[in-house]
């Protein structure tokens, strides 16, 4: 899990907006590549961008150096160069705030697309949060390297469109429910709020919790050398009922 407020540490451990560009070309013309609109190098640099907040958020031990560009809340690239040592080092995302009970909820769904490296040390998730950070939901679309989640397993599940293992565990602040994705994707849907129901009414783990923050991104442990990772759409929206 990568981490921004409060504070956690989930990985191996010792251990997901509207968007979608669509390029037109006419007759033999393109249209001009689209400019970055912002971009930090700092390691707390955030900044709010089409209903999303972006935020470099390198909060582990023994990171290294990142950067993160935007072209939009949506559309966004990291840069990092962190050592291949244990431990999270940074949480780059963009998040969504919620703000509503699960059982207000009419639908909760994300869609994403990312390009991700080859090398490394990292899982791409969905982090989702109550208001009070009393529990973490995390939603693990692919994986790569020396990682894995926090707790024990507790089995396999279908919902919201994939199939996961899950895990449940803590990290001595919060309670953490990791689903890890059985086969890696790079592109594609989660119907979010079946999975949020299935917690709370079926395992009866948490009860009708706010639902605060829903952030999409790249949990990097390990990046020597420099590596890339990007996320070339994402939409994440709510309907209250």
């Amino acid at each position: 899990m990568g981490r921004r407020h409060p504070r956690r540490t989930t990985l191996t451990r010792l251990l997901l907006a509207p968007a979608v560009a669509a390029g037109v070309a006419l007759g033999l013309t393109s249209a001009p590549a689209q400019a970055a609109v912002w971009s930090t190098c700092d390691q707390w640099g955030n900044t709010s961008l089409d209903g999303y907040t972006l935020y470099n958020n390198i909060w582990g031990s023994g990171a290294g150096h990142q950067c993160l560009t935007a072209d939009s809340g949506t559309k966004w690239s990291v840069r990092a160069d962190h050592p291949d040592t244990s431990g999270i080092k940074s949480y780059p995302n963009a998040k969504k705030v919620v703000g509503k009970p699960v059982d207000s909820l009419a639908s909760l769904k994300s869609s994403y697309k990312v390009a991700v490296p080859s090398a490394g040390d990292y899982n791409t998730s969905y982090d989702i949060w109550d208001t009070d950070y009393d529990y973490e939901i995390m939603l693990w679309v692919n994986r790569h390297g020396n990682v894995g989640p926090l707790g024990t397993p507790q089995g396999t599940a279908r919902l919201g469109g994939h199939t996961w293992d899950v895990y449940k565990g803590s990290n001595g602040n919060n309670e953490v429910f990791s689903f890890l994705r059985t086969s890696d994707s790079s592109t594609g849907t989660v119907d979010i709020l079946p999975i949020l129901k299935w917690i709370k009414n079926t395992k009866g783990w948490m009860g009708n919790e706010t639902i605060g923050d829903v952030q999409f991104g790249y949990e990097i442990s390990g990046a020597a050398g420099g590596l890339d990772f990007r996320t070339n759409a994402l939409s994440t929206a709510f309907r209250a009922r």
